[in-house]
Order: structure tokens, then sequence, then C-alpha cells
């Protein structure tokens, strides 16, 4: 079967959108540049591109492709029509990386492609988390049933194919579960985006994934569900070509997604061949990483990781208390091993930014407010990422609660990690929101963020990098009102991104409000950045800086389970202690019981 004959003049338009989500007051969250690069839209690009190239639609049939994020993007919904009705709507609309909070806004967006007869296709992790977890029709899937949007579920690699040549046939499946046949990765076509793109991030960066799947088992994750437990690969080869596909456009900063890329059993090699790239062909890579607690344990990992060129690495933290990752079955994080871990990468001059989580079961605003307190004085951290404890579609506590029927908000807008989803035993809505909140100003109190700055010059972390970042989180909350994850540089608004059946405002009043709003939270901005870097300059001016030390910096002596509050101030910081001591007197005793 051969497609219909079509004029020459009329190619494919496959629109590839990562939509955004709506704020507080319903407008579309976007930015002059945001901060992260979707991952999702290189994958999709990369697959998109070969597909074309291989003429799937047919010899001689074209492909155009158009990439917009909306993060960074405006989804100009009229010139899109009319892009798709010049090509006589041959084409379609593919919804990219699609999260549970992102869900409402490509409904939205999907609408009037489809009552103009566009097909339309989504995926990412609510579609394929859902269908994972439960029974295929809970979390408003029916949506998309009812509006005609094809459901995909899985991965593309492999399976682009049969989705585009359905979509020029008109037709389109209403669901593609591959949910059980995940596929490899290698020797796939690699994660790409071009520059005209990627210029719209800060910091000029792209991202790729080496590396897809976790082998742990914490319930608050979706990853494990939808992208599975067994770790599928990219090879050294495929990270090399992608790294030299980007320099040859200029772009050199990379986030690597991979959940856990210290669990890569390729990261030798991957590292190697970066290191290969930066020092023989003088490629100057800078590399954000993502690990767990146990990456110090790797012999030559966090070594290698410097010569790689990882200037910034994200480790899942999440708690302090024993108590509440066991709650989560995040038993792999242990809290004895914590300061040893992050004192070895500040050895190697990296910044290292920690996930926390808020909400676990032994939570209390005032456990948590002494936590942030520890975590100050004790760990060498330098960025902390505050999320509140959600029951994400396609997470096992979400399943859970589900099945209970226990009550979760019916807004899937709210699923953003910064919202409160459902109830606490031993906090109210209300203080949970509120702590969550106050979490930023503790943590980033001026005060802390000059011993964040000593430390920076005392263990070589680049003091101007980390000022930059320490601006972006000690701000976004209190004036955008929205995760530093999800901000960027100079926030845009359109009244044409008002979420459907809020009152819109009058284009009179809206310009001249955004015009001021704009104006003051950059003034208060500004007053920020002054006092920060009037902080920093002084304090890498100051000799003793370069030998500052404090608790956080001092080295792991083998008596401080017995002084250090993190692990005396909780039942489960001293059970875990008491446990590594029993295992030591254990392991320490074999050889003389032989």
């Amino acid at each position: 079967m051969s497609l219909p004959s079509r004029s020459s003049a009329r190619r494919f338009q496959f629109i590839l959108i990562k939509p955004s989500h709506y704020d507080d007051d319903g407008y579309v969250i976007r930015w002059w540049r945001a901060m992260i690069p979707s991952n999702s839209l290189a994958a999709l690009y990369g697959i998109a591109a070969d597909c074309a190239e291989r003429e799937v639609l047919g010899p001689g049939v074209g492909v155009d492709i158009k990439v917009i994020d909306e993060t960074n993007t405006r989804v100009n919904i009229p010139e899109l029509l009319s892009l798709l009705a010049r090509n006589g709507n041959f084409g379609m609309v593919g919804l990219i990386g699609v999260q549970s909070n992102q869900y409402p806004r490509a409904l939205d967006i999907a609408r009037p492609f489809r009552a103009a007869s566009i097909p339309v296709s989504m995926g990412g992790f609510h579609v394929s988390g859902c269908l994972s977890m439960l029974d295929g029709k809970a979390v408003e899937l029916d949506a998309c049933r009812e509006m005609g949007i094809s459901m995909f579920a899985g991965e593309a690699e492999g399976r682009l194919d049969k989705v585009l040549q359905d979509a020029a046939y008109g037709q389109l499946e209403p669901v593609y579960n591959f949910m059980n046949d995940l596929p490899g990765i290698g020797g796939t076509p690699v994660p790409f985006l071009r520059k005209e793109n990627i210029q719209h991030t800060l910091g000029l960066s792209s991202s790729f994934d080496a590396g897809r799947g976790c082998p742990y088992q914490c319930s608050f994750c979706t990853i494990i569900n939808v992208q599975g437990r067994k770790s599928r690969f990219r090879s050294a080869d495929d990270i090399e070509k992608l790294v030299r596909m980007n320099w040859a456009q200029g772009i050199h900063k990379f986030f690597i997604t991979d959940d856990n890329f210290a669990r890569n059993r390729d990261w030798e090699a991957i590292f190697d061949r970066l290191i290969e790239l930066r020092e023989k062909d003088g490629i100057p890579l800078g590399l954000m990483i993502q690990v767990d607690t146990l990456c110090h344990k790797i012999p030559n990992f966090i070594e290698k990781s410097k010569r790689a060129g990882v200037t910034r690495v994200f480790i899942g933290l999440e708690n302090v208390n024993p108590d509440n990752l066991t709650a989560a079955k995040k038993n792999q994080n242990k809290i004895t091993e914590y300061r040893k871990m992050l004192l070895a990468w500040k050895a190697q001059g990296i910044m290292t930014l920690a996930g926390y989580i808020l909400g676990f079961p032994a939570d209390t605003p005032e456990s948590i407010r002494r936590d942030i307190q520890i975590i100050q004085h004790e760990l060498p951290l330098d960025v902390i990422e505050f999320f509140v404890l959600t029951p994400l579609p396609g997470s096992e506590d979400h399943q859970t609660l589900w099945r209970k029927g226990v009550e979760m908000d019916g807004d899937l807008n709210t699923y953003d990690v910064e919202h409160v989803c459902t109830a606490h035993d031993k906090m109210s809505r209300e203080e949970w929101e509120t702590v969550y909140r106050e979490a930023w100003s503790l943590y980033y109190s001026p005060e802390h963020v000059k011993t964040l700055l000593r430390r920076a010059v005392a263990t070589g972390v680049p003091l101007a990098s980390l000022v930059k970042v320490l601006v972006s989180f000690a701000t976004t909350v209190p004036l955008e009102n929205v995760h530093p994850l999800q901000s960027g540089l100079l926030r845009l608004k359109h009244p044409s991104e008002l979420r459907p059946g809020l009152k819109p405002v009058h284009p009179m009043l809206f310009w001249p409000r955004f015009a001021w709003e704009t104006f003051s939270k950059h003034m208060k901005l500004a007053g920020v950045i002054l006092k920060m870097s009037y902080a920093a300059f002084k304090i890498a001016r100051d000799p003793a800086s370069k030998t500052y030390m404090d608790q956080a910096l001092t080295p792991v002596e083998d008596n401080e389970e017995e002084r250090l509050e993190l692990f005396t101030k909780t039942s489960g910081g001293t059970a875990a202690v008491t446990h590594v001591r029993k295992i030591a007197k254990l392991t320490h005793a074999a050889p003389a019981a032989e």
C-alpha cells in the first residue's frame, strides 16, 4: 500500500510541542530564557529526523519537523493551523513528554487542532504512568479518548515510523501501548536539537540520556514504572556522536538526564570518551549529572567526573531522617554516608545540588525546620531544591491512595511537586504549604548564603557560577511563586495563554499590570544580585576564606556519630548509627573467627 499521490509542494508537517503548565493565576509559565532544556524534545527530534531521512512516508515524501518548548516559546495556535492548512492539513501534532501537571495544558493545546481534524498524539509520563499503574481510564485519560487524541505509552525508538505512517493515512490508533516492550537505546538515533531551539535556554545548554531505567523502588517515583527497573544504555560511541553533532553548532554544555548516572554500567567508558574529547579534541564540555548517595564508593567515579567536565551534580538526598527514607522505600540512602559523599565532591571543586522532599510521614513543621538547620551546619551542600511529597500518577504512592479511595486534588495542574495534593497525618494543608515556602527562606538566609560562598572559596567551587544558582534558588519562589526548576530569565505572559474558564483581563489592564509586575520583581531581583555579588566579592578577596573551615567541611571523624545532630536528633538516625557499628563489628571480627 502506498501513500496517496500528493503535490510536491505539500510536505508532512510534524509539530512537536512540549507543553508548560499554568501558574496559580492561570497563565502559562513561559520565559524569555528557560532554565532546563527538554530531553524529551531532543530525543523525539532525533528519532523524527531519522524517520524523515529514511523517508518512512514513502519515496519523495518530505517531513518538516517543527519543535516548540512552551517553557520558552509561545505556542501560536493560529499560526500553526495556518501552516498546516497551507499543506492541506497533511501533518500531525505530537504533545511530547507530558507530565501530570502539564496534562491540562496539553489538552487545551490539542483542542483547536482536533477541532480542525488535525491528528494529535500525546505521550509522556502521565499517559505512560497511568496506563502502567492504573486501569487505563483513571486520572482523566478519557479526555483524550473523547477528543480523539491518540495516546502513546512507552518510548518511541523503533515505533515512531508506524505512528507517522498511520497519521499520514488518517488511521491514527487511539492507543499505542508499549509499556511491556521497552526498547534498547544503544545505536538508536541520539537526542539532538538545533541551536535555534537550544538558544532559548539559560547557558545555551542541551541534554541527553545516557541510560534509562532504575533498579531502586522509591515509592514516590514514576521513573521506575515508566522507564522500568531494568537499565538500558547508550554506548560511548553514541555519546561521542551526539557531542560532536552539538559541538558542530557550538553547543558544549549538557544536562545528562539519567536518574542515576552512577548506576550506568558503562559510566567509565562514557567518561573516558568524554575525557578524550575534552583533553585531546579540545571540546570544552560542561556537564551536570544526577547520582545517588553511594556514588563515592565507586572507585574513580568522582575523579573521572571532574575530568569529563562535570561542574554540577544533583544528588537525590531526599531527607536526613532514616524513618522517612524507609517509609519511601529509599533504603539505599544511608545518612551515615552523606558527609563522606559530599566531601568527596567538594574535594573536586564540583557544585553539589540536592533534592529534599517535605511531607514524609514523620515530618512536622518543627522537624522540618530542625532538619534544615542540621543540614546547614553539618552537611557541605551548596544548593537544596525543596519539593512537596506528591502522589504523582504513575507512582506507587498514587496507586496506593487511588486503590484505597483516599482523596487527592482533582486538578492535575497542581501535581508539580510544589503544591499539596493530599492530606498528611501530622500537618494540615496550610501548615504543609507554609513550611514549604518557609524552607526556601530558611535555607537561603543571607547569613547561610555567605557561609556557602565561604565554603565555595575554600573548596574551589567556581564562585560566579554558585552566585548565579543561589540567586535563582533564593528568589524564584518569593518573587515568581514557582519552583526554581520551572524558572528562567524574564517571565513572559500573553492574554491568549490564560487557562480556559477563567475570566480574562482586558488588554488595557493586562499589559500595564504585567509591565509593573515585571519592573517591580526585577528591581527586587537586582537588589538581591547586588547584595550577593558584593558579599561574594568581599569573601573572595579575604585571605582567610581560602582556609575557611566549619563543621560541615571538617573531615569525617571516628566519633562524630556521638555528637552530630544528624545522628542524634532522630530515632532513625540513632538506629542507623547502631546498625553501621554492628555491621562493622561483625565484619571486623570475621577474620579472627576463622
